[in-house]
This record gives structure tokens, C-alpha cells and sequence, in this order.
């Protein structure tokens, strides 16, 4: 049995966080009630990638049953209002206010529904001088700051997935799975409220500290402003490849197996992290020429050897390709789709996921 089963969650959502967030309580055995408007959630369309349908949709709706209910009409409310009526969890991130217009506020549901657990999810809140904006994953990147500390010294950039709404979808479930605990003790619900940029403040709270410090992070790509060194190197043959030196002991270890220096930390340029730091261009340098003498294979050989924390700077084909690459397979509409699996592995309990609706389509979980 799974943990969730005999639960029931209604969500109401589209996009990418909040169905992020459903599709971890479907994962774990909830049945899910996936609220569309008739031409679906607009996810359907992102992109073709999955065998003609959106990749991110086919990702993050496995295992729910998609309703179709117009939300404008009377008849379309009194359906929500029945499927609320036996949810255990409301979910729902459409714009602020738009529940309450349907008459769906929360403290009339928490009042008709003393145990069901609400979660609002939001751009910003539900109060404030920017609650009433649109938010989106990039926007909130770019509003929180965290574009500014991603990239190179040129620009700003994008994290390159997204990364505020997985960070949100993540929140919540997290939130949700607390609120059912408190619940089976004390009976009572929850009115849970999650904004996206709270999110991500909380994210960067290390890079705000270090800011309102006096230490404002430079964009210095994958490389780290306080560890010396830590970036990419390259090998003779072409090959970029990361390293993380995290204390003396390592350094040393590095300055005497791989680059066959071992008197170099004496240097006191190259003496502390702090020196290192300070002297950043030289310390690399020093490693840079070392690493463009030898191959990819000779590098990973002795960098391993020597237990060296390092990573090879992969494309997505590579991550295709990798070893430790985990898939499961789900059905869809247009046929079986494969991608990474979920994270948590519980041992000696194996999953299964269910299929993706089309829209308007029920899903059954089939049983390992």
C-alpha cells in the first residue's frame, strides 16, 4: 500500500508548479483530480518532445485524472463544489483572486470543510504592492535576483530549467505531507499560502547575507566565489572538466598527484583558501597547465585516484548516455514515454506510475 492511498487531492492548476506538486502526491498514492478548462491546462502545448505532446505535461501529470470543468458556469462551480466536497486537498495556483470571484474562498471552505487542506500558490503573495501581477518561472528569476548571481561576467542569465517553479512544486508538496500529519492528530485542515518569490528568496539567502555583507556575488560562471580552486579545466584532448577543492587536505592531495607539484602549496600565494582565493588567475593558471597536458582519460584516471572531487561538464546527450541515469516509463495518450525517475528510492517498496490523461481522461494505477 502506498503512503497516500485513500486520499483524495483536487487540483486546480496549470503549468508547471503546482502540477510539479500533485504529481509527487499521485507518485506516492493520492488520487488526483486534475481541474481543466476545456482546451486543457495551456502546458498541453509547450513543446512536441514527447511523442507529439509537451514534455513538460507528460512529465509532471502521471498517474492523475484529468475533469473538465468551465469554471464560468454555474454548473461548472456546483462540479468543483462536489469534488471539493470529498477532497482531502485542495490545490490551486490561478491568479489571486480568482477563487474567491468563483466563490470559492478560503474561509468558506475551511469553514464547510474544516479538514481539507488548502494550498494557494502564487507569484507573490496574496498582499503587497506586486500581488496582483502575473508570475512566471523566468520572471521571478529575474525579480528575485537570482539571474543576477547566474552566468557569466557578460549578462545575467537563466538557470536553464525551471527552477523557481520545480522549487515552488517542491515547497508545497513539502507543506501539504506536514499539513496531513498535523492532521491526523488534531483533525483540522490547513490554509496553506506559497509564493513563488518567497521561494526563492529563501533559496538565496546565502547570496543576500553575503550581499547586505558587503559581499555582493559576482557572476564568475562554474567557478565559486569563495573556493579556489573550483571551475572547469581543460584536458589536452578538448575535454572540460570541473574540480572542487574544499580544504588544504585536498589541495595538497591535487598539487602532489595530479599536477605532480608537490611543493607548490608552499607558495604563500597558493598557501590558504583565502590566498587562493585572492589570487585566483595565478591558482587556476597553475592548474590549467597541467590539466592541458594530459587527456580526458589520464585526468579522470589520476583525478580519481587521488579522490579529488571532480565532474565532467555534460550536455543533455551525455546525461542520456550516463550510468547512473535512471528512467520509468509512462503511458500517454500517444504512447509510452521514458524519463528520469523520481528521486527517492524507498527500498524493498517499488513503484509504479501511473498513466497521463488526455484531457477529460481518467487514469488507473497499476499495481507492481
Amino acid at each position: 500500500m502506498l503512503p497516500l492511498e485513500g486520499l483524495t487531492v483536487v487540483a486546480v492548476e496549470q503549468a508547471v508548479a503546482a502540477p510539479f506538486c500533485s504529481s509527487r502526491l499521485a507518485d506516492a498514492g493520492a488520487h488526483v483530480i486534475k481541474v481543466e478548462r476545456p482546451e486543457g491546462d495551456f502546458a498541453r502545448g509547450y513543446d512536441a518532445a514527447a511523442k507529439g505532446q509537451s514534455s513538460y505535461f507528460v512529465w509532471l501529470n502521471r498517474g492523475k485524472d484529468s475533469v473538465v470543468i468551465d469554471l464560468a458556469t454555474n454548473a461548472g462551480r456546483a462540479a468543483l463544489e462536489d469534488l471539493v466536497a470529498s477532497a482531502d486537498v485542495l490545490i490551486q495556483n490561478l491568479k489571486p483572486g480568482a477563487m474567491d470571484k468563483l466563490g470559492f474562498t478560503l474561509d468558506r471552505l475551511r469553514k464547510d470543510y474544516p479538514k481539507l487542506i488548502c494550498c494557494s500558490i502564487s507569484g507573490y503573495g496574496d498582499d503587497g504592492p506586486y500581488a496582483h501581477r502575473k508570475a512566471y518561472d523566468l520572471l521571478i528569476q529575474a525579480e528575485s535576483g537570482l539571474a543576477s548571481i547566474t552566468g557569466g561576467p557578460e549578462s545575467p542569465s537563466r538557470v536553464g530549467l525551471s527552477i523557481v517553479d520545480i522549487a515552488t512544486g517542491a515547497t508545497a508538496n513539502a507543506a501539504i505531507l506536514e499539513a496531513l500529519i498535523a492532521r491526523g492528530r488534531s483533525g483540522q485542515g490547513a490554509d496553506i499560502r506559497i509564493s513563488m518569490f518567497d521561494v526563492m528568496a529563501d533559496w538565496l539567502a546565502v547570496p543576500l547575507l553575503n550581499s547586505e555583507a558587503g559581499n555582493p556575488p559576482r557572476r564568475i560562471g562554474l567557478a565559486h566565489p569563495s573556493i579556489a580552486p573550483y571551475g572547469v579545466f581543460q584536458s589536452k584532448d578538448g575535454k572540460d572538466i570541473l574540480i572542487s577543492i574544499q580544504n588544504e587536505r585536498e589541495w595538497k592531495k591535487l598539487c602532489s598527484d595530479v599536477l605532480a607539484q608537490p611543493d607548490l602549496p608552499a607558495d604563500p600565494r597558493f598557501a590558504t583558501m583565502v590566498s587562493r582565493v585572492s589570487n585566483r588567475a595565478a591558482t587556476d593558471q597553475a592548474v590549467a597547465n597541467v590539466f592541458g597536458t594530459l587527456t580526458r582519460d589520464e585526468l579522470l584516471a589520476k583525478l580519481s585516484d587521488a579522490d579529488v572531487a571532480f565532474a565532467e561538464v555534460n550536455t543533455m546527450a551525455d546525461l542520456a548516455a550516463h550510468p547512473h541515469l535512471r528512467r520509468i516509463e509512462v503511458a500517454t495518450p500517444n504512447g509510452p514515454v521514458t524519463y528520469a525517475a523520481p528521486a527517492a528510492i524507498f527500498v524493498d517498496q517499488p513503484r509504479s506510475y501511473g498513466g497521463v490523461p488526455g484531457i477529460g481522461q481518467s487514469q488507473s494505477r497499476t499495481k507492481p
